[in-house]
């Protein structure tokens, strides 16, 4: 099933055909023009298929680049080289994985969803290699320049031009619901220029980060609480359940708009008290969403179950956040962020990865043995993190075992995918 936010409802009678709005899909006026160099579905029918839609290359990508970057940054803390360019290993490892990886993930998700809200041509072909170029570019310039507005400038590229071509897009197609989620995704490349600076001593340190990961948190919030219920709706009607969860309401708004307040309020002042109030509010609120989406009912299929375990990450981040902005002493801040981080974003982005690439390839969205087993890795990598601070002197072991498997279930997705992504669609 295509992730397929805010598509317009099909028409089905003669008398409705008469006052629906005109067609304004620029795919079906090409064709019926004559115009062939695209496909029944938007993409460039002469590219290898890895470059026809943006999911392809950069789910590909950002599983490649996490299963090497996390690795890389054990080995580095462990003793090892550095990389050489502007942040320290540290640092590296932090922008990575958020700029790095989440925006891999996002370029591909957005890119996919994009044609679906406007009805507009999906970027496909050189135009899609060149953005694909622009994020391999930025991953080497933060590795290894050395001058600090060099890295900057070839970093930035990236999320620019996606942002423009997003607005791009949404303004066409006159798709002003998604207005926030293009305005979502400049602010995160906003986020990466604050954190080049901060690296610069420009900037306050770890603004950048936050503000990205506040950014993270919001597109969770949101797109997680659409594509959630959604799905699990769909699947429990496949079966007959009479019991279906609950349509969206006041509470999913309130939801929202306090896990909004309470991010931006981390973002500003992550340690003062009225932060963590409403930060334990926002978590308690979003576990309560959740309780309303049958999740139980879905156990029996892992490939919907794991959007609800993602999902419930991110309010147990959310209250963590608030324990260690109020209880420091108590919960350290890193376990609050890594269960952010390599939590919820990890395992909502695997479930979309994972679930996304079968449907819009035309396979069978189904989680087979593989399939489980990645998300047993993520799950197990996930929990080992978040606990390593508390193991005393086995903290070294129970990171890197953490870090190890966590990075395992992104091998694994390289090794499942890569047919998929790769390879025609099924069936052409």
């Amino acid at each position: 099933m295509k992730v397929a936010i805010g598509a317009p409802n099909t028409v089905g009678s003669p008398e409705a055909t008469v006052l629906s709005p005109p067609d304004r899909s620029v795919l079906r006026t090409r064709r019926k023009a004559g115009d062939t160099a695209r496909d029944g579905r938007g993409r460039v029918a002469t590219m290898p298929p890895i470059l026809q839609y943006g999911f392809r290359p950069f789910f590909f990508l950002a599983a490649l680049y996490a299963a090497a970057a996390v690795p890389l940054w054990l080995w580095a803390n462990a003793g090892g080289p550095a990389p050489s360019g502007p942040f320290g290993a540290l640092g590296w490892h932090a922008h990575e994985m958020i700029f790095g990886y989440l925006g891999a993930v996002l370029a591909g998700f957005i890119l996919t969803a994009i044609p679906n809200w406007t009805g507009r041509l999906p970027l496909s072909g050189w135009p899609l290699a060149f953005l694909v170029a622009l994020w391999c570019a930025g991953r080497f310039s933060s590795a290894f320049l050395t001058a600090s507005v060099p890295a900057m400038v070839v970093d930035l590229a990236f999320p620019a031009v996606l942002a423009f071509a997003v607005w791009r897009e949404v303004l066409a197609g006159r798709n002003w619901k998604n207005v926030p989620m293009a305005a979502l995704i400049g602010v995160f490349g906003v986020a990466s220029g604050i954190d080049h600076l901060a690296a610069m001593g420009q900037a306050p340190d770890q603004l950048g980060i936050r503000l990205a990961l506040a950014v993270a948190t919001v597109l969770l919030v949101l797109v997680g609480g659409r594509i959630v219920p959604s799905f699990t709706r769909n699947w429990l009607a496949k079966r007959g359940t009479v019991r279906l969860p609950a349509p969206f309401g006041a509470l999913d708004g309130l939801a929202i708009a306090a896990t909004a307040g309470a991010a931006s309020a981390w973002m500003i002042a992550p340690e003062a008290t009225a932060t963590g109030a409403l930060l334990l509010s926002a978590g308690l609120l979003v576990g309560l969403r959740l309780s309303r989406w049958r999740g139980l009912a879905t156990r029996s299929e892992p490939i919907v179950l794991i959007l609800h375990l993602g999902y419930a990450w991110l309010a147990a981040a959310l209250v963590l956040l608030d324990l260690a902005a109020l209880v420091p002493g108590a919960v350290p801040a890193s376990v609050a962020l890594h269960a952010l981080t390599a939590g919820a974003v990890g395992t909502m982005t695997l479930a979309v990865m994972t679930r996304a690439s079968l449907g819009h390839t035309g396979r069978a969205i189904i989680a087979d043995r593989c399939i489980v087993a990645i998300y047993a890795l993520v799950t197990i990598g996930a929990l080992l993190r978040v606990a390593a601070p508390f193991a005393d002197r086995g903290y070294l072991a129970v990171l890197s075992s953490g870090g190890g498997l966590w990075s395992a279930a992104f091998v694994l997705f390289v090794i499942r995918y890569a047919p998929v992504l790769w390879g025609r669609r099924a069936g052409a």
